[in-house]
């Protein structure tokens, strides 16, 4: 049967629209890569001239602000908690690191809202458990996020580049630099005595908790993580995805909480990345929701603690 014109001219359009889309994947479409352990090892290698102070500022008796610079010079900030005072810490306390989310900032680890804006994440009621169990909490901003935010580059900006144009450079850069950042960190903890250095631990949501096994795999100083919904991450951002530094957390106990709705990791791609985990001590966390678990998640973390 002959097309009508009107079906000529859709179809027509369709193989206009196909061709553009070639197009544009052939110029600006995200294309995978590999990189060996070597290289991946030297992408979250740092050093630091001498050994890292914290600039303090006491909140409370127990809660300190600091900053301090990092691997290149620039200035991280973030917020210690001890379970009490800790000139009265009689032995050392272990510690839980934790990493926020995209978007959000170390103050979610401290507080149940933020400029009237509700910590959906529920991450303070972590906080609030660890430092009952006797741990110090910590927390900094991530790069281009809390006070770290570069109005030039925002991480708005940097998502939208890196699926439109496959700018991938700034969004890598942006969690390598934050995994170097926090590894600069340790090298404060593991030599504070009040603190004990073989019992740290690090949790951490969506972005976090991307972050999280990423510091892991690469830094021997973690022991034991708790990864709260990660997105999937594939060979196109091969460098901040933690499928590729499951060697590093053959030594790491892990804890993986994930949700069957989740618009950024399938139940297939999370099941990939549990069946991945090379350490038999490990559990996988399923929840009927959305990326955003339900709130009552938390108490699946008491016995991790």
């Amino acid at each position: 049967m002959a097309l009508t014109k009107g079906k000529k001219t859709m179809l027509s359009i369709g193989i206009v629209m196909a061709g553009i889309a070639a197009l544009w994947y052939g110029v600006f479409g995200l294309k995978p890569y590999s990189l060996s352990a070597e290289e991946l090892t030297a992408r979250y290698a740092y050093s630091v001239k001498q050994q890292v102070q914290l600039d303090l500022k006491e909140l409370t008796p127990q809660s300190f602000e600091f900053t301090y610079p990092s691997f290149d010079g620039v200035t991280v900030n973030g917020r210690i908690i001890y379970p009490q005072a800790p000139k009265t810490i009689q032995s050392p306390v272990p510690v839980l690191i934790g990493a926020h989310a995209m978007g959000r900032s170390q103050i979610r680890w401290w507080q149940d809202s933020f400029k009237d804006r509700a910590t959906f994440e529920q991450t303070d009621k972590i906080t609030a458990m660890a430092l009952a169990k006797g741990y110090a909490v910590v927390a900094i901003d991530a790069r281009n996020h809390g006070l770290r935010k570069d109005p030039d580059l925002t991480v708005v900006d940097i998502i939208e580049n890196l699926h439109w144009w496959g700018e991938r450079e700034p969004y890598e850069t942006m969690l390598v630099d934050t995994v170097r950042d926090h590894r600069v960190l340790l090298d404060w903890l593991v030599q504070q005595p009040m603190l004990d250095k073989n019992k740290i631990k690090l949790a951490g949501y969506s972005m976090g908790a991307q972050i999280s096994l990423l510091l892991a795999g690469v830094d021997s100083r973690i022991k034991s993580v708790a990864a709260i919904v990660p997105p999937h991450m594939n060979s196109t951002t091969a460098v901040v995805a933690p499928l590729n530094v499951m060697a590093g957390l053959s030594d790491n106990q892990v804890w993986l909480f994930t949700a069957d709705d989740d618009e950024y990791a399938s139940i297939k791609q999370n099941q990939q990345l549990f069946d991945a985990l090379p350490n038999p001590d490990k559990k996988l966390f399923r929840f009927d929701s959305g990326h955003l678990l339900p709130a009552d998640y938390v108490t699946k973390l008491e016995p991790w603690l």
